[in-house]
């Protein structure tokens, strides 16, 4: 399991950084000041939780369960949450419109808090 947290936390970093310099680059001719800080949120939140994972999948403080627990939540919230946000920052370069899907936002940011709120709980709980 470690080596599946730290490969998908490896290429959510990947991919964070390809899409933070598309955005810089490409998409800055494209979008409005909003559009690319909206978008720029998005991959932020993704790196935050790259590095997050590459954590859970280094400690080893942690049980199995607690780590895929913590683990698929990030993956779902990181699609939910960076991958509605780079959507609809992009909406107006698109024919489909994206703001259909902007209440899976909020749930993918839940999912990322509690996430790192299962993270807290196993760290207050644990005996020292």
């Amino acid at each position: 399991m470690d080596k599946k947290i730290l490969s998908t936390g490896a290429i959510l970093g990947m991919i964070a950084i390809i899409l933070g310099a598309f955005g810089a680059h490409a998409l800055k001719k494209v979008l409005t000041i909003e559009q690319l800080a909206t978008f720029e949120t998005g991959v932020r939140y993704q790196m935050y939780h790259a590095i997050f994972l590459l954590f859970i999948g280094l400690t080893q403080d942690l049980s199995l369960k607690t780590k895929k627990t913590i683990y698929l939540l990030v993956v779902f919230g990181v699609l939910l949450f960076s991958g509605s946000i780079y959507l609809l920052a992009t909406n107006d370069l698109t024919a489909f419109d994206f703001k259909i899907i902007g209440f899976v936002t909020p749930i993918g940011g839940l999912l990322l808090i509690v996430a790192w709120g299962i993270l807290l709980l196993r760290i207050l709980n644990k005996k020292s």
